[in-house]
């Protein structure tokens, strides 16, 4: 076990209700909330988790999916270490803007090397009726393997299918990034923008 505990950012995108944050709730606390309340401006939670025997802090970062805040995104993005594209499998329009997101992060967060900075890109709420299904798993890997093969899980923040597995690869992922050097940005310093707790975007 590793002495110096490692600092991890990760940055989750996404439409406005498509789960993100069901998704940090699900994976930090195994707790869902049927309650929908829009995220403003970007939340965070924290979890030690054990990658390689190498022990980390993730601090992953909830932003709100509304476009009125996606201009926030600089003081949040600055120093991620991976960043996480969420969709609903039920909605093809959170789907197509997968694009945009990751177009935009890159913009915003600037990486040394855009070309491999690690994205993970997960497609919720697959517990919902299969028949109001919009986006298919093959088209979803499709994409994946369109943008160097990113890895993609489909999950529940609902009932937790698949979240741990895919929260693993996500720490992974941030851990290669930089294992070197961890330019941590510590999410207690006031960036000036609004930080709410306790939101769920089911």
């Amino acid at each position: 076990m590793a002495s110096r505990k490692k600092f991890l950012k990760v940055i989750i995108l996404g439409d406005s209700g498509v789960g993100k944050t069901s998704l940090m709730n699900q994976y930090v606390n195994k707790k869902f909330s049927v309650s929908y309340k829009a995220t403003i401006g970007a939340d965070f939670l924290t979890k030690d988790v054990v990658v390689d025997d190498r022990l980390v802090t993730l601090t992953l970062w909830d932003t709100a999916g509304q476009e009125r805040f996606q201009s926030l995104g600089v003081a949040f993005y600055r120093g991620a270490d991976c960043c996480v594209l969420v969709y609903d499998v039920n909605n093809a329009k959170s789907f197509d803007n997968l694009n945009s997101w990751r177009d935009e992060f890159l913009i915003q967060a600037s990486p040394r090397d855009p070309d491999t900075f690690p994205f993970v890109v997960l497609g919720n709420k697959i517990d919902v009726d299969e028949a109001k299904r919009m986006v298919s798993g093959r088209r979803a890997q499709a994409y994946c393997l369109s943008k160097g093969q990113l890895p993609h899980f489909e999950c529940s923040a609902k009932d937790g299918e698949n979240v741990e597995v895919a929260f693993e690869a996500i720490a992974r992922q941030a851990l290669a990034q930089d294992e070197s050097e961890i330019d941590y940005f510590d999410p207690t310093v006031n960036t000036g923008f609004p930080i709410e707790s306790g939101g769920c975007s089911c």
